[in-house]
Order: structure tokens, then sequence, then C-alpha cells
């Protein structure tokens, strides 16, 4: 998990998402640098089952990302996720085709949901945005091998091009 150092927000208001936008190692890399969020964390969710194995059947690879709420909005988080995505393309992201891959917005909290409905909603005039927006369910962390995957190796293969990848790295 990627924990960013804090502010010296004293109010800080963490709260949590999970983002799917096609392989995770992507989604996990840019998100770590965006505005506002204090760590991520790759996993998958909405499976079948609550297992702890490996195999990521019938799952979403997703992102937990933890954002400070006095630093950005979630309107603002989402907007972020549309920039890495193809929100109309179904169960594929770049060269990453399969269930999987779908896009997917998830969360424990409805008042979240509400929001990225409304989202998708204000920006979907002919509904073909494929998005799903769903409570979140058996999340599982992901093993270390898929943590911070683009970190360790930056030159693996990643549908986000890396002008958008490290758009907020600052560096």
């Amino acid at each position: 998990m990627t924990i960013k150092p804090q502010n010296n927000h004293t109010n800080t208001q963490r709260e949590t998402i999970y983002f799917a936008g096609g392989c995770l190692w992507g989604v996990q890399e840019f998100m770590k640098h965006s505005p506002g969020v204090q760590a991520t964390e790759a996993g998958r969710a909405n499976g079948s089952s609550n297992t702890t194995n490996s195999s990521y059947d019938g799952y979403t690879e997703c992102v937990k990302v933890t954002f400070d709420t006095n630093q950005v909005n979630l309107n603002q988080l989402i907007g972020y996720l549309f920039e890495i995505i193809d929100p109309y393309s179904v169960n594929k992201q770049g060269d990453d085709v399969g269930e999987k891959y779908r896009t997917g917005i998830y969360s424990k909290q409805p008042r979240h949901l509400e929001i990225a409905s409304k989202y998708i909603s204000q920006r979907d005039d002919a509904n073909k945005i494929v998005v799903e927006v769903l409570p979140l369910s058996n999340y599982v962390k992901s093993d270390e091998e898929h943590q911070e995957r683009l970190t360790r190796f930056p030159n693996d293969y990643c549908h986000i091009p890396k002008s958008i990848l490290h758009k907020y790295k600052g560096d």
C-alpha cells in the first residue's frame, strides 16, 4: 500500500472508494499521485466468493483509494478515473480484455454510489457509459507482486499512456 506523508491539515477527513479501470497496475500508479489521494492498494472485488486465493476469476481488478476530503472531493476523484479509462468499453481497457478488466466504482457508502451515479448521468446523455456503480463486496488485497508494480517495473505494459500516467507525479 502506498501512503503519502501527512499534510499539515489538522482536520484530515479520510474516505475510501474502489476504482476499477482495466489492469490495476496503471490505475494504482495514476491514483497514488493524484491530488488528495493519501493511500492506494491493489486488489480485486465483487467476485462470487470471499476467497483469499490468487484467482481473479469472476473478480474485477481494482484499486482501493483512500483520500482526504479536505483536499479533493469525490467528483474530482471520479474525474481522475475518467482521465485514464474508456468508459464506453465493455470488459476491455487497452490490450487487456476480459470481465476482470471491466470498469467500475465500488463503495460501502451509499452516498459515494449516489455521487458516482450522478457524475455518470451528467456525462452520459446517450446511456452508453458502461462503468459499473455498485456496492463493494468480497474485496481481497492483491499479493505483493501486484502492489505498485509499475513503480518497481516502469517499463511493464500499461494501457494508460505514460504521458497521462504520470500527470500528477510532479517530477
